[in-house]
């Protein structure tokens, strides 16, 4: 009798999930829905490329989140996005935990002392990187209104930047009252945790003042042109 582990399997068929999403993007001819879809599987599939390669051994239920989480993007950039009002709720919740976790990880890895503790860090961080994230679909959807082309990512106004920062927020507040710790064995993996956080830390904030006024020249040209 063949003794299957339900993780890997499950990661297996999200995984198939993605793949099948960017063939139908493909198939329709949606480049922002395939290039969306594509990303989502290389992120689906770099924890097997880092166990290939000997750099890090993620967990099973990391691989599984992260599957989840490029899945529901992928598929919701198909037309749930658009047809479903709590797609993108569900999506950027599932994202922001996902990255919370992995922050919330470094820190108690890293051993870091900050203001409040790693608690108030993880969500104070997770903020910072879905602003900048909303910032980058503003940038995407003024580029394209620009060039006349369709964007990558697609952003529904000012309220549901709104909406998604809350929920990026109430994802960090879960991931830290419920204490969740799958990366912690990852993150324990690497050199210097501090380091790094530092220069992540740094790169998002520059990052943050970079896109933000890429917005600024782009609508200044856009004005121009009108």
């Amino acid at each position: 009798m063949i003794d299957l582990d339900p993780l890997p399997v499950a990661v297996t068929l999200l995984r198939v999930g993605i793949a099948s999403a960017l063939l139908v993007a493909v198939h329709r001819r949606d480049a922002a829905a395939a290039i969306n879809a594509l990303v989502s599987l290389g992120v689906a599939l770099l924890p097997a490329v880092l166990v290939a390669t000997a750099w890090l051994d993620p967990s099973p239920a990391v691989s599984l989140w992260l599957a989840v989480a490029g899945l529901l993007h992928s598929v919701g950039m198909l037309g749930p996005y658009d047809s479903v009002w709590w797609w993108d709720h569900l999506t950027h919740t599932v994202s922001a935990a996902l990255v919370a976790a992995l922050i919330y990880a470094a820190l108690l890895v890293g051993s870091v002392r900050v203001p409040g503790g790693a608690a108030v860090a993880t969500v104070l961080y997770t903020f910072v990187v879905g602003v900048l994230w909303e910032l980058v679909e503003l940038l995407a959807r003024d580029l394209g209104e620009e060039y006349g082309v369709q964007p990558v990512l697609v952003r529904y106004g000012r309220y549901d930047t709104a909406a998604d920062l809350c929920f990026d927020v109430a994802a960090a507040v879960l991931v830290v009252v419920v204490d969740v710790r799958p990366f912690v064995p990852v993150v324990a993996q690497v050199g210097d945790v501090r380091a790094l956080l530092h220069w992540t830390g740094a790169a998002i904030l520059v990052g943050t003042v970079l896109v933000a006024s890429l917005v600024v020249v782009v609508r200044a040209a856009s004005d121009t042109d009108d």
